[in-house]
């Protein structure tokens, strides 16, 4: 089976797509496309055997029922800078394979994030933000004093290794909003997954913004198959049993 190629994807290859005010994302490999999806869904049949049209046709019918194991076959690599408490999050899909960088083996970068605005908590959500924010001036305030404190912590930090405390010791005081780097490879059925979850309006915004880039950039890898999972998945809706019932009687 042939190497999958696919143009677009090849053009933002190492590229780095800048989020937040240090993050980035970057594809750093990718194996198989929308071919390869066809291709293992077909098993039997070779590239060119089938139309566009019918590839575009099979692929919603996986996507739609549920057919998963196709969509495996396409396996993306992503180099991620983060703030450690958007990777926290990110560690919750535990169907990738991650290389993180490591405060015990390396002298951790003094980058750390500042949010714009600073939103209230939201009062029907126990763990998300409202879209209310506070006003500018106590905000512009308050986002200082988090910089003032970030500085002074890594300050400490620095100065502990300095002295001579050990690495994995000196990290230890460092705060959440530190950035972080790591390597992580996903197939694509439980890369759409994580899309599902990370582009919802509740989701926090910082990994909203994540999830937002890597999107685009699995529109180049497998565009027909992205218009599959905003179809049948991402925009979809679906109904309990009892909801259906009421529909029925309707």
């Amino acid at each position: 089976m042939a190497h999958m190629f696919v143009q677009d994807a090849e053009e933002i290859l190492d590229k780095e797509f800048k989020i937040l005010d240090h993050g980035f994302v970057r594809l750093v490999d990718y194996m198989g496309s929308d071919s390869r999806i066809v291709q293992s869904a077909r098993v039997s049949y070779g590239p060119g055997t089938k139309t566009v049209r019918d590839d575009t046709r099979l692929i919603n019918y996986l996507m739609k029922h549920g057919h998963t194991s196709p969509f495996e076959q396409v396996v993306l690599t992503f180099h991620v800078k983060m703030p450690i408490f958007v990777a926290r999050q990110w560690a919750r899909h535990r169907t990738a394979r991650t290389n993180e960088i490591s405060g015990r083996y390396s002298i951790m970068p003094a980058d750390c994030y500042l949010p714009e605005r600073l939103p209230l908590q939201s009062t029907d959500n126990k763990q998300g933000s409202s879209a209310e924010s506070l006003p500018s001036e106590l905000s512009a305030e308050l986002v200082q004093r988090m910089a003032d404190d970030q500085t002074r912590l890594y300050a400490h930090y620095q100065d502990l290794i300095d002295k001579g405390v050990s690495r994995e010791i000196a990290r230890i005081n460092l705060p959440l909003a530190l950035y972080t780097e790591m390597y992580w490879q996903i197939d694509l059925h439980n890369l759409f997954h994580f899309l599902k979850q990370r582009l919802d309006s509740h989701a926090q915004y910082e990994i909203r913004c994540y999830a937002n880039v890597i999107a685009d950039i699995v529109k180049k890898v497998a565009p027909i198959a992205w218009d599959a999972f905003e179809e049948h998945v991402l925009f979809a809706k679906t109904f309990s049993r009892s909801e259906l019932e009421q529909m029925k009687k309707i």
